[in-house]
Order: structure tokens, then sequence, then C-alpha cells
């Protein structure tokens, strides 16, 4: 996991640190962005997500990777670091890719396919965190967030599976707003890179067990947050 080291001690290569030229690099990554499945066979899923420590000061980035057949968890590792931003809406990938890049560095194995705790392309400038990992690691992404960024859309029925198509401003399809378990709280799913949006939430609902969240996300969401086992019942919530 060499490459994903080397990133991480410089994610942003000719960023400034302001929040403008983050926004630019943003829009200038985001045609990078590849919607079109082009992922390898699926052996090895990985789940990341973001929680901090002391106040903000800590960014503590998980990284779970799980076997694609049985979702059981091979490998995880946690990554601490001092946080460099501030939050600023709209750019949570520089607070957050990495601490996100090394903890996926850490891991025994690269995965064939990560599972973000975050948005895709249904970000208002097409580069939400999932996006943006997927472009900088050239690793297939998906973003599976719990509230909507941006966009619009129809109502969704209460059942598991329903699906509606989640809307830009402009009318363009942006991602998907979908119900993983009867009547709990959609997801909102978007593909990061090297993920198509028809196919995004199908993988998605491939990684639903007992849990409102797929698997790979929420044992990263555990572990970011520091839940044990012990404490995580199950639940549709």
């Amino acid at each position: 996991m060499t490459r994903l080291s080397e990133l991480a001690a410089s994610p942003f290569a000719g960023w400034d640190g302001s929040p403008a030229a983050a926004r630019e690099l943003q829009a200038r990554l985001a045609q990078q962005v590849r919607l079109e499945d082009d992922y390898p066979p699926l052996r090895r899923l990985a789940g990341v997500d973001v929680g901090f420590e002391e106040g903000g000061a800590i960014t503590r980035a998980a990284a779970v990777l799980l076997d694609a057949t049985t979702l059981e968890p091979l490998a995880e590792c946690v990554a601490r670091i001092p946080t460099r931003m501030p939050y600023v809406p709209g750019l949570l990938s520089f607070r957050e890719l990495p601490a996100l890049l090394q903890a996926l560095a850490g891991l025994s194995q690269e995965p064939d396919l990560i599972f973000v705790d975050g948005h895709g392309v249904a970000h208002p400038r097409g580069l939400g965190i999932a996006a943006h990992l997927g472009v900088v690691s050239g690793l297939p992404t998906i973003g599976v967030a719990k509230k909507i960024l941006t966009g619009h859309h129809a109502e969704l029925d209460e059942t598991q599976g329903a699906c509606v198509e989640l809307l830009s401003r402009r009318g363009e399809r942006i991602g998907w707003v979908l119900r993983s378990k009867d009547r709990v709280r959609p997801l909102i799913v978007s593909p990061g890179n090297r993920v198509s949006l028809e196919r995004a939430p199908e993988l998605v609902m491939a990684c639903v067990r007992r849990h409102r969240l797929p698997e790979p996300t929420r044992l990263a969401d555990r572990l970011a947050s520091r839940r044990d086992a012990s404490s995580d019942q199950p639940s549709l919530l």
C-alpha cells in the first residue's frame, strides 16, 4: 500500500490551503471522475469513516477490510492525525482525506472497492469525499451518506430496496435515495469513481444485512466512533 502512504503525506498537490483554491481544485478533479463500471472481480471490500477526538483537534479515520462474499472482517486500521483544516461546508474531503488515506494504507491488502461514509458525485461541485478519494487513489469508490447534501427526489416507498433518483438543480441524475430496510430513514448513494450510477445501489444493497447501513460503512462507523462490538446490538437504525 506504498502508493496510498505517499498520497496520505501530500494528497492535495498545488493547494495553497485556502477555501477558494480548494473549490477550484474540486472543480478540476471532478472532471476526472469516471462513472463507469471499471472494477475488478470483487474479492475484498473496504469501508471507511472518520470521527474526531479532543474537540476536533484530532482526526480519527477508520478503514475495515472485508471478504466480498461473506462480508466477514479481514483487517482494520485506525489512523489518528492532527486536524489540518476547520470544517467548511462542501470541503469535507480536505479535512478528512489525509487521515482516510493513512488508514487505508495501513490495511494488509488493497481493496477492490471502497464504501465511503459520505457523498460521491452527489455534491454541489461533483466531488464529495468518495469521489475525491477515488480520483486521487485511482480506486473504485461508492459514497453512502445518511443525509442529502444537494439535490431533490420524488417520494420514496417505505419498503426495503425502494430507490428513486436524486436529481441536481439542473435535473441531472447525481445519485439515488435508497431504502435499505423497511420503514427506516433512506441512504443517499452516489458513485465516487469507477462505478456507474446504475450499479451503485445494487452494490450497496448486496452488502446490507440486519442493519440499515451496508456492512463496510457500518463497521467503519463503529470503529471510527470507538464503539465496540458489545455495544453494537442488532438494529435497523
